[in-house]
This record gives C-alpha cells, structure tokens and sequence, in this order.
C-alpha cells in the first residue's frame, strides 16, 4: 500500500491522489468525486503516510493501522464514519486496542474510519508490505551484525617549537625578488 501520493488537506472533505506538481502547487484528484483541483502551497497538505496515531506506548503509522483494520475486517468495510461517538470509540477499542483515548478525539476516529472506507472502495489498500518495506527489511537481514573491538593508542602531545628555531626559519627564508614581465603591446 502506497500512501506517499494521498493526501488529506486541511478544511478539504475526503482524500486526495497527487497528480503532478506545477509551479503554483500540486495538481491532484479528488478520490470522492474524481475532480482535479490545484492545492497552493500555503492549504496546510499532508501525505497519508506522514500521519500516525496515538497509542500508550509509541505513535502508530496510519499504513499500519490501516492494515490492521483491512487484516481484522477482512478486506469488508468498516463502520460508517457517522455513527455514534460510543459505537467509533468501541470500533477503535476492538480494532487498535493500545491506542490512547485521551489523545485520539471522537473527529480522529472518524476521519479513519472514512479514509479506510474510501480507500478500500478505490482499491488503495492491499495487505502486502511496500517494495521499500521489503527491501529494508532485506537488508537488515543480510547484514550481520559484528562486534569490533576498538583499540585507541595514545599519541604523543606535539611538543611546543621553542622561539629559537621559529625565529632561524623566518631569517632563513628570504623572499624572493619578483621579476615585471612586460606585454608586447603596452609601449
């Protein structure tokens, strides 16, 4: 699932597929009804896979959240985004049961609820790891992990020049006269 090209904006209802970008923002469709729209730069844009979401112990990603709810509902939509406060926070409970209640807002719970809805219904959510998922995944395995004794030696403090040698090597080194060179053409 690749969630770096849906945005949500701010004040803007549902989601959005980023398109291009142009000079004066990123031109995007709107996945509840299919129009393009230009979002400026100074709409406050977030891609989905920047947000997270609060649980007791660490902040959860909103792909990995997503994929629980798509692993626990079997692929089938969830909840309608309108129900009741208690009906939301009871889904929430059943679905992401560490996530903190005090910090996640009946309107966060909603919002989720619809943006699943929304993408399960476009297709936009799989169950399968992204192909950069697998790759760092991949390469942790194939790196073995090898402990190097460090060795640090003790060099010796330079020892400071005394004043006698400095001042025999700026006598000894006289400088040099520089010669003019004349152009052919300044006469």
């Amino acid at each position: 699932m690749d969630l770096k090209k849906i945005l949500a904006v701010s004040g803007r209802p549902g989601l959005y597929q980023m398109i291009a970008q142009s000079p004066r923002g990123i031109v995007s469709e709107s996945l509840l009804d299919g129009k393009r729209v230009t979002l400026f730069s100074h709409e406050r844009i977030s891609t989905l896979e920047e947000i997270s979401i609060f649980t007791t112990e660490n902040d959860m990603r909103l792909k990995d959240v997503l994929r629980i709810l798509f692993e626990k509902l079997e692929g089938k939509p969830a909840i309608s985004h309108k129900s009741s406060a208690n009906e939301l926070r009871n889904f929430m409970e059943e679905m992401v049961p560490d996530y903190d209640a005090e910090r996640v807002y009946n309107s966060d719970i909603q919002k989720l609820v619809n943006w699943y809805n929304l993408l399960l219904e476009k297709n936009l959510i799989d169950n399968e790891p992204d192909e950069e998922e697998t790759q760092d995944s991949e390469n942790q395995e194939e790196k073995p992990v090898v402990k190097e004794e460090v060795k640090t030696e003790k060099k010796p403090k330079p020892q400071p020049k005394s004043q006698a040698s400095k001042a025999q090597k700026t006598t000894s080194a006289a400088p040099k006269p520089t010669q003019r060179k004349t152009s052919p053409r300044a006469k």
